[in-house]
């Protein structure tokens, strides 16, 4: 499409930021007749500049039982509306961006009641999901697990669903005691209760955008690794156990390849990956805990079949996007390649370091044949602020097409430039959200070249330094 036509979508900006999520706690238990959520968040909030006396959250198909203001006064109950999506709770007074503020909220959430939605690339939009949940089908294991992209976490807890929120975590889940559970950062308490159950309170201490925020409960067996003192977790279902290793256990290999490579440490407190049923997208890089669909789970025959596309290169993906996309996040879905088409050209880069350059020029041959069979009926900028719906940027332009960008970039600027430029957007921007200038800025800075042209038309332009 010539770019001086003017654009048919509407223009999708950055959130605009009212109010900052600083912290969120949540204690939850599941009524699995109903598959419903019993939830208690506690949410630690400030104002992002301006004075509030109001906040809102988005908060999608809940019961909500109370809203409380919690002080060293003592709860003060708070007066709210609530329209099914959105929760608007009128504070006690107005709040500085130096005040922080505690609410507690009560809630029920009823994943099921809300529409399906979804599209192509994450098929749908309920944000929390009970597979067998009272375990009437043959064959098929109880669970329950979380998808949050791109704004589905709050379909299972209040939160502002943006990706330039940013907040640490605390979850507490109440379940059966035969189920292990999973969640982002470092167990740090499971406690066997009266009642038969056991509650697992999951810690997470660097903050990470909502849409990272997971949870898993099921009958896994979990396979231990570790990379540099941190612990490398496989959930699998029992009867994969023996080969969980087979199909995950490069992973310390990649975190050491890739932590060398962008001068950075992985830099969060451990990494888990999860194979779960029924799963509505490919994978997904959650903060500290990726989850699969049970695909990626393999018998020993199985293995035989598999190919590099099938498991490695997906563990590489959602690897990679813990420092493109978890560590360094887009602010808007606009921005998204800055997530995706890094954790794409990861898959190139781990064929390149592990199997050496024909693998990898199979890996770059494949996917831009995969970029231009879409490119016959659809081209559009990587970075495009007017699309009709969000998962629309979903596509093989912020996939694969910002892949081969990146690949352009590195070869034309060569190697050291190249990864000292990822090292310094890293190092920069670390915890924070961004759009795609901090990224042209950051290979400036490097090079000491200023790379002209649109920062909408391509990953750092995409374009001759001059």
């Amino acid at each position: 499409m010539p770019s001086w036509l003017p654009p048919t979508a509407p223009l999708q900006p950055a959130a605009t930021q009212i109010t900052d999520v600083l912290d969120t706690k949540l204690d939850v238990r599941f009524d699995y007749a109903h598959q419903y959520l019993l939830g208690t968040a506690v949410l630690t909030l400030r104002p992002h500049f301006y004075a509030q006396s109001d906040l809102k959250l988005d908060a999608k198909g809940f019961d909500i039982k109370s809203v409380q203001l919690l002080s060293g006064k003592g709860p003060k109950v708070l007066t709210y509306k609530y329209d099914g999506r959105q929760l608007t709770i009128a504070l006690d007074h107005a709040y500085s961006r130096e005040q922080p503020y505690q609410v507690r909220i009560a809630y029920v959430a009823k994943p099921n009641e809300l529409p399906a939605g979804g599209s192509e690339a994450i098929t749908a939009a309920k944000g929390l999901y009970f597979i067998n949940p009272l375990g009437k089908e043959a064959n098929k294991p109880r669970q329950i697990w979380t998808q949050g992209e791109t704004q589905s976490s709050s379909c299972w807890f209040p939160t502002i669903d943006q990706p330039n929120q940013r907040m640490t975590q605390e979850i507490a889940m109440t379940v059966e005691d035969q189920f292990k559970t999973l969640s982002n950062g470092l167990l740090i308490a499971s406690k066997k209760n009266a009642d038969g159950s056991r509650t697992d309170t999951w810690r997470q201490t660097l903050p990470a955008a909502p849409y990272l925020t997971m949870m898993a409960v099921g009958d896994f067996a979990v396979v231990s690794d570790t990379w540099h003192g941190k612990a490398v977790d496989y959930y699998v279902e029992p009867k994969y156990k023996s080969t969980a290793k087979a199909v995950f256990g490069r992973t310390p290999e990649m975190m050491d390849f890739f932590s060398k490579k962008l001068g950075i440490d992985y830099p969060w407190e451990k990494y888990s990956q999860i194979s779960v049923r029924d799963y509505v997208s490919g994978a997904m890089e959650n903060a500290t805990a990726t989850v699969h669909g049970a695909a990626i789970q393999a018998t020993r025959r199985e293995l035989l079949d598999a190919t590099y596309e099938t498991s490695e290169s997906i563990i590489a993906h959602e690897l990679f996007h813990h420092w493109f996309g978890d560590y360094v996040t887009c602010e808007s879905w606009s921005n998204l390649p800055l997530n995706e088409s890094f954790a794409n050209y990861s898959q190139y880069l781990w064929a390149e370091y592990k199997y050496g350059a024909d693998a990898a020029a199979l890996v770059q041959q494949q996917d831009l044949t995969h970029y231009l069979e879409e490119a016959e009926s659809k081209r559009e900028p990587l970075i495009r602020y007017h699309y009709a719906n969000r998962e629309d940027m979903f596509d093989r332009h912020s996939y694969e097409k910002g892949g081969r960008v990146l690949h352009m970039l590195r070869k034309y600027i060569g190697d050291d430039a190249f990864f000292a430029g990822l090292n310094h957007y890293l190092t920069k921007n670390k915890l924070t959200a961004v759009e795609i200038s901090k990224l042209r800025t950051a290979f400036e800075e490097t090079t000491g070249k200023t790379y002209t042209g649109s920062s909408t038309s391509g990953l750092c332009s995409a374009a001759t330094p001059s």
